[in-house]
């Protein structure tokens, strides 16, 4: 049962909002420590992970990039950008990413994910672009814009990714009902996957446009007070 710990200090830290890398990495070394492993063994083990997942190398070199970008003003010049432009909402810029985002990754194509791309640049457009239309915007209302720009990246990405037939998504499908004995081609479970798509795309374009309403009714309600 005590083997069982690191599960407990992964909850703890995000309970207590502590930083998510070093909590994890300080679950998996006690982990170790308790299953009998020195730590020599330990850190070989998580050397190893990291050289097998090389990609993942990739995404912390993008993140001191990123965060000198918004040193320097990447999230302003954003929202300015976007104030500028005529009859313009939160809910067009997000359906558009959706769009942009769902199409990128049907032909296997990255664009970032949420570090990379929603909180530098499109949550900021988002976000200015509310601002463009009301002068009451409030920290409530700033956390349900970061929100539904999270989702419209997670609409994308997760239902748009299985329509590239060599997707992992794909083949982990293939795999699995393989096993099962249910055969089937990457071709057929790709075009399986583009109604699903297309459903998606049509739920977020409504919940966006349902948002500009959200956001129209609460805030002219509030500036007439």
């Amino acid at each position: 049962m005590i083997k069982l710990i690191g599960v407990l200090i992964i909850l703890i830290g995000f309970i207590l909002k502590l930083d998510t890398i070093a909590v994890v990495l300080i679950a998996g070394v006690v982990t170790g420590l308790v299953g009998g492993l020195n730590f020599t063994e330990i850190f070989s083990i998580l050397g190893n992970a990291f050289i097998k997942t090389r990609y993942m190398s990739l995404f912390l070199v993008t993140l001191p990039v990123i965060g000198m970008l918004e040193r320097y003003g990447l999230r302003e010049r954003a929202t300015e950008l976007i104030k500028n432009i005529k009859a313009v909402t939160t809910g067009k810029v997000l359906i558009i990413y959706t769009i942009i985002r769902e199409l990128a990754a049907a032909f296997a194509l990255s664009l970032g994910g949420h570090v990379q791309f929603i909180r530098p640049l499109i949550f900021p457009m988002a976000q200015g672009a509310a601002e463009a239309n009301y002068d009451n915007l409030g920290e409530e209302e700033i956390e349900i814009i970061k929100g539904y720009a999270a989702a419209s990246e997670n609409y994308g990405n997760f239902f748009g990714q299985n329509v590239f037939i060599a997707a992992g998504g794909v083949l982990l499908i293939v795999g699995t009902l393989g096993e099962l004995g249910i055969e089937v081609t990457p071709l057929q479970v790709s075009r399986a996957s583009i109604p699903i798509a297309v459903i998606a795309l049509i739920y977020a374009t409504i919940q966006h446009h349902m948002l500009d309403k959200r956001l129209s009714k609460k805030l002219n309600k509030g500036k007439s007070e």
